[in-house]
């Protein structure tokens, strides 16, 4: 199966796209050609240094590879998806985002977690979860749904607009799952090393959906219709109210005060936001106009982000 290529006419916006997206990717590849020359201590440290920025083990725990024993299929497109570090890193980001327009996630969030005091935390919980929930055992996984579970049960309270909130009530499980595993999957197919078939991505929803489901949702979608239809359902329900504005602007600011941290982490969050709906992205406040968010994706964030996205992979890939 081979995507159809539409004929561009001289001048046109999407020819303009293509030429600097060529020339953005050309600008792109130059760091990790540079790079790629280094010594292996420096990569070393280099890969030391990501890991301890974003609360990677220095020893991660075995994968489980006994179908018999495995929570999820070792061989399954989720593995495949969720082992790559700049997707998730870019997914995470922008399921966050994607997550701050429920007014009564972002209630549960603003007043039960501490992501001003501990910036990184809740993004390190998400990936420990989903690690352990991808690649471990059976035994493994349910001892880590359990514990969300457990927190789950103090995470009550009322929202602004005056609606109760619980963190166990199933419409709102289906909700953050599908924010994660939708920013995952569109992370993946944009920034992940290998391409994703439309059968891949409704494997992948199909694979994950169990998880959904053990931590008390009755419904989860499994397919991408299925994902896109649920969106379109939900849709009138999400805005960007008080605390999502106030968690987008701290999200935007950032925590790190150098200025090369700084600067990954801006391209970073603009592919998070380059991923996301286009009506989120618009209540959110981050988008233009439509045509110029194609282009400034196209022509800028995309290429840089995979030239980057590629160091990421050299950097903590172990040693060959």
């Amino acid at each position: 199966m081979s995507p159809t290529n539409p004929v561009r006419r001289p001048g046109s916006l999407g020819g303009t796209v293509q030429r600097a997206g060529s020339l953005g990717g050309t600008v792109a590849g130059t760091p990790l050609r540079l790079v790629s020359g280094l010594a292996s201590p420096a990569r070393g440290d280099m890969a030391r240094s990501v890991r301890r920025a974003i609360g990677i083990r220095a020893n991660p725990l075995p994968w489980a590879n006994d179908p018999a024993e495995a929570y999820l299929p070792p061989g399954g497109v989720a593995r495949a998806v969720h082992q790559d570090l700049p997707t998730m890193l870019i997914g995470g980001l922008g399921a966050l985002l994607l997550q701050m327009l429920h007014p009564l996630a972002m209630a549960g969030v603003a007043e039960h977690s501490g992501y001003r005091e501990d910036p990184l935390g809740r993004l390190r919980r998400t990936a420990a979860f989903v690690g352990t929930t991808t690649f471990g055992t059976v035994a493994e996984a349910e001892a880590a749904m359990a514990q969300v579970l457990r927190v789950h049960r103090r995470v009550h309270g009322t929202a602004p607009d005056g609606r109760p909130y619980s963190a166990l009530d199933p419409e709102l499980v289906t909700f953050i799952h599908v924010a994660e595993m939708s920013s995952f999957l569109a992370s993946a197919r944009r920034y992940g090393p290998q391409p994703l078939t439309p059968e891949h991505c409704d494997d992948y929803y199909a694979e994950v959906a169990p998880v959904a489901l053990a931590l008390g949702a009755t419904w989860v979608p499994r397919s991408v219709i299925e994902v896109e239809s649920y969106l379109l359902r939900v849709r009138p329900e999400l805005y960007a109210g008080p605390q999502a504005r106030e968690a987008r602007d701290w999200l935007l600011r950032g925590v790190s005060r150098r200025p090369a941290d700084r600067a990954v982490y801006a391209l970073v969050l603009a592919a998070a936001v380059g991923i996301l709906p286009p009506f989120a992205r618009q209540e959110l406040g981050l988008s233009v106009a439509g045509p110029l968010d194609l282009l400034l994706d196209t022509a800028a964030v995309t290429p840089l982000t995979r030239g980057l996205s590629a160091l990421l992979r050299w950097a903590v890939a172990p040693p060959s």
